[in-house]
């Protein structure tokens, strides 16, 4: 559900640019973005910061996108979300001595410090490949293409490397059962 919360104002975004341009879910996805602040705000209390950085983040690309009527600032916003991610999770443990993937994945999964700093690595890796990824789809091919590839390609990317992350670390949730034997 929570992954199907957080694609919310993509598969709008989908679903309005197949009948009403890119301008009409350009809008569209700015207003399901701040419904799903809202959403949060009501029944949590509190917002996590990445949901407010998209929110800024579309609200400012999208916004651009409206006022200069140029397509070209909202293909970029995913790159640039992309990028603060992946610069996010590469700074947090030298700024602030948080491993951030750490943070988000140890209640599930008991790792060693070495194979946390591997894993928050990947993802930032992971994270700067989509956005340039993104980019290039944004810039050589056409918007229902990039469209698409919003969708469908960069959500099939994001699953195929959590699924290749977990078979990666499932090595280490074995030698942790052997070990409690």
């Amino acid at each position: 559900m929570k992954l199907l919360f957080d694609l919310f104002p993509v598969i709008l975004f989908f679903g309005v640019f197949k009948f009403a341009g890119v301008f009409a879910a350009t809008a569209t996805a700015i207003l399901a973005t701040f419904a799903q602040v809202a959403w949060v705000k009501y029944r949590h209390g509190k917002v996590d910061t990445m949901l407010w950085i998209s929110l800024g983040i579309i609200t400012v690309f999208g916004g651009a996108t409206l006022l200069l009527h140029d397509e070209t600032f909202i293909k970029w916003k995913p790159s640039v979300l992309y990028w603060l991610f992946s610069a996010t999770l590469i700074l947090s443990p030298i700024l602030f001595k948080k491993n951030l993937m750490r943070a988000l994945m140890q209640e599930k999964i008991t790792l060693s410090d070495p194979v946390w700093g591997n894993v928050n690595l990947a993802w930032s890796a992971f994270f700067a490949v989509l956005g340039v990824l993104n980019l290039y789809v944004a810039l050589n091919y056409s918007t229902d293409t990039w469209v698409n590839f919003k969708l469908f390609g960069a959500t099939g990317l994001m699953l195929l490397f959590v699924i290749a992350q977990a078979a990666m670390l499932s090595k280490y949730v074995e030698e942790d059962e052997k070990e409690g034997q």
